[in-house]
């Protein structure tokens, strides 16, 4: 034991639990480093006497997230063992109970205590000899914030040991850190809280203390943290001053580079340059039927920069255009290889396809489509993720060779670098051939991959080619009578508010309106008083102002986003070519980019009018379809709760059945208002709504909020078990998924923080019916397009947005084509309820919808 000898020892305890999970989720495959750089920074500062890290001792790793995890988690013991750094757990402990064990313990033995950890349960432990700091990912990788008594004083006005109760509060939805603060001063604890709860002066945090009285005492009971550990530490965990100089000496291989021992490096598969035609010819007779390829074609500015081919683990090329390696010829043998070999990966196929001019049914295998159904919380599936991610491979990004530069320009200033990074492209594809099919297979998704994401592909292809013609005059004109509204709106403020400032500036916005105008309801920030939307749209119904700031931003917005921002999009042929993308939002609801026309405000007619500048080409007009109410539907079958199945089976005002069963009225007696709060509640449900989130929409009283979903729940008890079911699972297996096997990683679950675990709890209940939705509209787009070009029409599908599919079409085929998207979108999915749609036509897209 350390004893009276210690002297006031400066002790470093790192909680490797939460730490590696903090940097996980902002640089995954370089968790562990991080870490490591971050301790070696301590030791190089001499702050440690002693050092250890603690983990918890029960780590389990089902989804392919968790098993990353779980790897950076042994990456980072295996790396802090070879630097001589302790690491501590035992059984039936976490990680914070061990750090509050070994804090109490140092403390009484004389040593002055650092706690590093993510988990703000810790900052209880804070006293005179123990500090604990808080990390976040900075621009230069993990920095800490420090908490003193003092410190923990001026943030929250409490003692350290008084904390437990805030976060305890912070449990309820609608009670924020800083009421949670004032209670606890107030009350002392939570105990006495609930003694005196009919003292509690606001009727509002009265009704959710009585509310959530539940959950705030468990949550109390999980940050009493145990510190009866009898882990202690001993001389075993001391840093001496010549193991300190012998670690700063160690260079530890850092997850930039390739480890020599279990990772593969550049002279495992060398990557060939070939500039001679007859060379080229002799690589492309070795492209069998039988051949498995892997293939990436370097496109810039819509011409081949690089041909990058590998037909096995040591025979990688980089072709470049040079003589009679002409960009066709290579993109002639791309496509015919594309054709003709068994087995070829991309890793983008749809940035492929204007030179491989393949068809809906090719073999092409696309890894970066793969990746994403496996992991869709990415926000890249370049190469040296997916090496890192599928291959056990750390190798260097395109930025690490040849920085922003494009890869024309690095094959003039920095060949080799670039013919690397060329070579890198088709090799990791052609390995995510072997191993990606395997996986998509093991976690259920290989029929949704090729069935769903695979030939959707071409279709998102073939709508982003035909792209929708814009007409500039009108859209001009519509800018003109933007800007005209705007200079009304602005001086309308100005006479409101009777003065003159800049309404952009949030903090100008917030003093005028809180300070000036004495408006309630102001939050005030570090910044100034909040102005975000919510804030402002809870004080528009009893202050005209505030709704005209809301006119003002939509139109602002509006003008500068379209009626300015499309004018640049518009190409040669008078049309936008859009970029729509599969593999960005998590729950496989396709995107909308450059430009994004999913975000159209609609909140007013003058913001709705923007579509009417949209136009079918001459000789055509749009058809636009439109699921109705799809995700309840979704709901009604995935439950399977035979009332609200019955409802839609009436084939009548689902919101207006859903009201007389909840409020027990017959259906010709359902008030205007009793309808609106049941479609609050309808489409709530589907989103995980909480009391506290519908009594904020519908401005009435959180007990009346609770009443109302209490009733829809006896209503639809059928729709209650499935939810429920859904978060248990999802906690369970770590994962959500949709009807069709579309996974979710729900990591917050498993947070120490309440908001991420609420958070979480509404994503798995959301994430199977929005994902759910997502696939129908995908099948439904992929069979409307295929059955357009079967029938060998000329119409053609030139937007999807939302739940909606708009097609350009020649009017002698306009019966037939109203016909077969109508019927194709009804029959995407076979659901207990049917999928209704409406369609119309229309000289316009505002026409048509």
């Amino acid at each position: 034991m350390m004893g009276e000898q210690m002297n006031r020892k400066r002790i470093v305890l790192i909680d490797g639990n939460s730490m590696i999970a903090n940097a996980f989720y902002g640089m995954p495959s370089n968790a562990a480093d991080a870490v490591i750089r971050l301790i070696k920074g301590i030791l190089e500062r001499r702050e440690a006497d002693y050092l250890a890290i603690t983990f918890s001792a029960e780590d389990g790793g089902g989804t392919l997230t968790e098993k990353a995890l779980l790897q950076q988690k042994e990456r980072l013991k295996e790396l802090s063992d070879s630097l001589s750094i302790s690491v501590l757990s035992e059984k039936g402990y976490e990680s914070a109970e061990l750090l509050a064990s070994l804090a109490k313990s140092c403390e009484t033995e004389g040593g002055d205590i650092q706690i590093i950890s993510e988990d703000k349960r810790l900052l209880q432990l804070v006293r005179d000899h123990v500090t604990v700091h808080i990390p976040s990912m900075g621009e230069e990788g993990l920095v800490l914030k420090s908490y003193s008594p003092a410190d923990i004083e001026g943030e929250f006005g409490l003692e350290p040991v008084k904390l437990k109760g805030v976060f305890s509060l912070t449990k309820a939805n609608g009670i924020g850190e800083k009421t949670a603060c004032q209670l606890i001063k107030q009350y002392e604890s939570i105990k006495n809280l609930f003694d005196h709860l009919e003292e509690v002066e606001s009727l509002r945090i009265k009704e959710i203390l009585k509310a959530t009285e539940k959950e705030i005492k468990e949550e109390e009971k999980r940050n009493t943290l145990r510190d009866d550990c009898s882990l202690r530490l001993d001389d075993s965990n001391s840093i001496s001053e010549a193991e300190i100089r012998q670690i700063m000496d160690m260079d530890f291989v850092p997850a930039d580079f390739p480890d020599e021992e279990n990772q593969e490096s550049l002279e495992d598969f060398p990557v060939h340059l070939v500039t001679d035609f007859s060379e080229a010819e002799t690589i492309f007779s070795k492209c069998l039927p039988d051949s498995r390829l892997g293939l990436h074609l370097v496109i810039e500015d819509k011409a081949i920069t690089a041909l990058s081919l590998c037909l096995g683990q040591a025979q990688c090329y980089c072709i470049i255009p040079q003589g009679f390696l002409t960009s066709e010829y290579l993109a002639g043998k791309a496509e015919e290889i594309s054709k003709k070999a068994g087995h070829v990966t991309v890793l983008d196929l749809k940035s492929q396809l204007p030179f491989l001019k393949l068809e809906a049914g090719s073999p092409v295998f696309d890894a970066g489509v793969a990746a994403y159904l496996l992991n869709p919380l990415k926000d890249s599936y370049a190469y040296y993720d997916l090496a890192a991610d599928y291959l056990d491979m750390t190798i260097p990004s395109r930025a690490d060779l040849i920085g922003k530069s494009s890869i024309g320009r690095a094959l003039e200033e920095k060949r080799d670098a670039a013919v690397s990074c060329i070579g890198y492209m088709s090799y990791v594809a052609y390995r995510c051939g072997e191993v990606l099919p395997e996986e998509l297979k093991k976690n259920g998704m290989d029929t949704l991959f090729y069935e769903i994401e695979l030939p959707l592909i071409y279709s998102l292809y073939s709508m982003e080619s035909a792209g929708i013609k814009v007409e500039r005059d009108r859209l001009k004109e519509y800018g003109d009578r933007l800007k005209v509204r705007i200079m009304e709106l602005e001086q309308k403020i100005y006479e409101e508010t009777g003065e003159t400032f800049n309404i952009n500036s949030p903090k100008q916005l917030g003093e005028i309106l809180f300070d000036h105008m004495k408006i309630p309801g102001g939050k005030k920030t570090k910044t100034g008083y909040s102005t975000a939307a919510d804030v402002l749209e809870k004080l528009a119904p009893d202050y005209p102002v505030v709704n005209l700031i809301l006119d003002y931003r939509q139109l602002t917005k509006l003008k500068s986003t379209y009626a300015d921002g499309l004018a640049a999009y518009i190409g040669p042929d008078e049309r936008i070519h859009g970029t729509f993308n599969q593999t960005i939002t998590a729950t496989g609801r396709i995107s909308s980019t450059e430009p994004n026309l999913q975000n159209i405000p609609v909140r007013m007619e003058l913001g709705r009018e923007i579509r009417k500048v949209f136009v079918p080409k001459e000789g055509c007009v749009f058809v636009d379809a439109d699921y109705s109410q799809i995700e309840l539907r979704v709901l009604a079958h995935m439950s399977g709760d035979q009332r609200l199945i019955n409802a839609y089976k009436q084939a009548e005002d689902i919101h207006a059945i859903t009201a007389s069963e909840v409020f027990h009225v017959p259906l010709n007696e359902v008030t205007s208002l009793q309808r609106r709060n049941a479609k609050a509640v309808n489409f709530g449900i589907v989103y995980g709504i909480s009391s506290f989130g519908l009594s904020e929409g519908l401005s009435i009283t959180r007990k009346e909020a609770s009443e109302y979903i209490e009733k829809y729940f006896e209503t639809y008890p059928g729709v209650k078990k499935f939810l429920d079911g859904l978060v248990a699972e999802a906690k369970e297996k770590g994962y959500a998924v949709s009807m069709f096997g579309r996974r979710r990683p729900v990591p917050e679950l498993k947070s120490s923080n309440f908001m991420q675990r609420n958070f979480g709890e509404r994503v798995a209940m959301n994430s199977p019916i929005q994902g759910t939705a997502a696939d129908i509209m995908k099948i439904a787009m992929i069979r409307v397009d295929q059955a357009l070009k079967k029938q060998g029409l000329k119409s053609r599908i030139v937007l999807q947005i939302h739940d909606e599919l708009l097609i350009e079409t020649y009017r002698d085929e306009l019966e037939q084509v109203k016909e077969l998207l109508t019927e194709e979108m009804k029959h995407a999915a076979d659901l207990l309820v049917s999928l209704e749609v409406e369609a119309n036509v229309g000289e316009s897209w505002f026409d048509a919808k």
